[in-house]
Formats: structure tokens, sequence, C-alpha cells
């Protein structure tokens, strides 16, 4: 069956884009070079990441979204969407191999007006250089004469009840001027406002600006953390009195490391790097080893050593509420403190299973009898279930990277 639209690449930014169209009365097809989410989304199985639930995806296949293995559909729909991921590459810049793969398959089916847009995290160039080659050469195709081509960047706040898909605005920027309002036409169907950008590049760069926006301030706000500990300054207290400000300042705050599929990209392709953005992932990225550092000083002070000390580790996801836990702190917490001879648990109840170096960890059953049981709790992500004022009586010894507990209950980082 004809479909309005092919949505390629099933993962955290394409399932809720075709989760929105479904919504929105638009006959969707999911479509994904690796065949296993394609698989797991037919059988109504949750994606790893739980983008989706599991109620969700039965409401989708039971409307207006079919996931397909056949690439032969993508030649059927007038718009296609590529949301593939575009992981660190060994050399720090963007891994387009899975564009690239989705551009190829989309191209071999190209019809004449069909609108392709550009959603996955690229450098900019990347919609107008390799994806435009991309498709005329498959396709014997004219970007911008034949066919439409515009990229708007993926804007998803995953787990978010007040940012949902309709309500955030999407930037576009079309390969040209008819190019963009046929974009602005599709995703007009799905959200209250589109904003247009000049063009692809700029419509790229936005998305480089708002993942480097972020990263650049929780490095500051991670920063102050460090310095406001060594100088006896409760920092959750700093924050709370600075965003009264009603101009000029916005609130981030620190916490163990930073996840999530939002990666900062300090240089893009051949230009010179962002030398702040750079910075700021140094400073990032060293906030696990800075948690362990404390951990390891506050059993010292409560006469234990790190070695042998049992560790329970609360909250492993990258974000609270959600299974997912790409780029999540956590793993290198865990194998810091294995390092120094610590004996490390742990309890999530979004994730079953977890595994540090190929081995598993043991994972705990009863929250507060574990934390009772434990030399030292880390409260490492912050998830609805947790009485935190419970937990601070029943812990021996707690460390909160999240600021989440009541003040004075437990030691902040």
């Amino acid at each position: 069956m004809p479909a309005d639209l092919a949505v390629i690449g099933l993962g955290h930014h394409g399932l809720p884009l075709a989760q929105a169209a479904a919504a929105a009365g638009v006959d969707t097809i999911g479509y994904d070079t690796d065949p296993r989410p394609v698989a797991d989304l037919a059988a109504g199985r949750s994606p790893v990441d739980g983008s989706l639930t599991v109620p969700e995806i039965r409401r989708m296949l039971s409307g207006r979204f079919r996931p397909t293995a056949d690439p032969t559909e993508l030649g059927r729909v007038r718009t296609a969407v590529i949301c593939a991921p575009t992981p660190f590459a060994p050399d720090r810049t963007l891994d387009l191999t899975a564009v690239t793969d989705a551009a190829r398959a989309l191209a071999a089916r190209l019809r004449p007006h069909t609108t392709v847009l550009l959603e996955s995290p690229v450098p900019p160039g990347t919609t107008e250089g390799l994806l435009r080659d991309l498709l005329e050469e498959g396709s014997g195709l004219r970007a911008g004469r034949d066919f439409h081509l515009a990229y708007s960047p993926g804007r998803l706040d995953p787990g978010s009840r007040t940012h949902g898909f309709a309500g955030t605005p999407k930037v576009i920027g079309g390969l040209t001027p008819a190019c963009t309002e046929s974009a602005a036409a599709f995703y007009g169907r799905l959200t209250d406002k589109v904003v247009r950008a000049r063009g692809p590049r700029e419509a790229e760069t936005v998305k480089l600006l708002e993942t480097n926006f972020r990263h650049v301030n929780i490095a500051l706000v991670n920063e102050m953390a460090v310095l406001c500990h060594e100088l006896g300054v409760d920092l959750w207290d700093v924050i709370r009195c600075a965003e009264t400000k009603p101009f000029g300042f916005q609130a981030f705050r620190p916490g163990p490391g930073v996840g999530g599929h939002g990666v900062p990209v300090d240089t893009v392709g051949a230009h010179r790097p962002l030398r702040l953005v750079e910075l700021a992932g140094q400073v990032n990225e060293r906030m696990p080893q800075y948690v362990v550092q404390r951990a390891a000083t506050l059993l010292n002070e409560h006469g234990k050593s790190a070695r042998g000390a049992r560790v329970l580790l609360l909250g492993i996801t990258y974000k609270p509420d959600l299974p997912d836990r790409q780029g999540s702190p956590a793993d290198e917490i865990a194998r810091r403190l294995m390092d120094l001879g610590a004996a490390v648990s742990y309890h999530d109840p979004h994730v079953p299973d977890w595994r540090v170096r190929e081995l598993p960890v043991p994972r705990a059953d009863s929250l507060y009898e574990a934390a009772a049981h434990a030399d030292l709790t880390v409260l490492l992500q912050q998830h609805r279930t947790y009485d935190l004022q419970g937990l601070s009586v029943k812990a021996q010894l707690l460390l909160d990277t999240r600021g989440a507990t009541p003040t004075g209950s437990a030691h902040r980082l």
C-alpha cells in the first residue's frame, strides 16, 4: 500500500517522528537498513532505548504506521525523511556511514516530485554536498528541479512531558525556496510552528549550536561544582538564587557526566576546531573521575577504604525515567570504582541487566535494604520512583550527584 511518508532510520530520532506523523493522520512506513529494529517493531517490541513504549508501538501499528524491510517501498512515498544515526568516528568527527547507506537505498527508488529531508546531526554542508550528490547519482534526478531537498535539525527531548513534537518549532532550510516551502508544508502537518532558515547550511548549523550550547553550559556549571565544593559553598543554593534573574541567565545543573545522543562537535571537517567546545568536552569527560574521587574521599573520611567497600550506584541511565544508557557516565564510574577494589552493585527500575567489562554487575532487588547494606550509595540519576527522603534515612552514606536530595540529608556533588 502506498504511503505519504517514509521514515528512514528507526532509532531515537526516527521513531518519534513516525509516531507524530501517524498520529497526525499521515500514512507512514518505517524503514531501516538494519532489519533488526524493523522486526522488533513489527512484533510490537519496545526499542532498547525506550524511546517508545510497547502500548505506543501497538497504537502505531494499529493505525497509520507500518515498519518494512523492503527498500522498494521507498519509491512509493511523497516525502522521505532520513533519520540515520551519526555517532562519533575514532577521529572525533561524525560518522556518516548510516546516512550514506540510507541515501543510497532511497536514491535507487527516488521518484520525481518527492520531498527528501535530512534530520540526522551532520556537519554543515552535508545536505547540499554529500547527500545531494548521492541522491542525484543514484536517481539521475536533479535536486531543486526534479525533487525537493531540505534539512531540519532533530529537536527531541526524550521522556519530556512538556516538550512534545507538536509544540516544538521545526527549523527547515531548503536547497531552493521551493524546497523550503515543500518541507514547510510537510512539517506544518505535524508541528504548530515552522521556522525557515536561509538554507541547508544554516539549518545544519542550528543543530551544531544548540548541542554545543548545552555542553558548554554544563561544563561551566560542572567546573563551578568542583570550585564550590573546595570553597565550602552550596552551589545548588547559588543556582536557585541565580535563576531568579529574569534576563541574561539560564540555569544548568551539574552532574556525574554528560550522556545522551546529542554529542558536542568541536571540529567541523577540515575547519578549525571550536576551542571552547573542545575545552568543555574535556571538563565534562573528567566528571566521572571526579565523582569517584569524591566517593573515595567520603569513604576515607568515615574510616573506610575504597578497596573492599560496598558501593551501590542508583540510576545508570543517561536521563530520568528512561532505559536509554547512551553515553551514560555510569559505566566509567563503575569501572573506576572497580579499579579501586570496590564491590559495585546497582539499582535501576528501568535496567534489568547491566554488564561492565563483559561482567554482570549485581542488581539490587530491594532499594532500601541495599542502601542500608552498602558502605556508600551514589545517586547518579534521579528516577521518579526514588523516594530520596527515605533513601537518605536508610543509606549509611549517600553521595548525591544530582542535587536532588533534601538539603543537608546527603553529601552533594
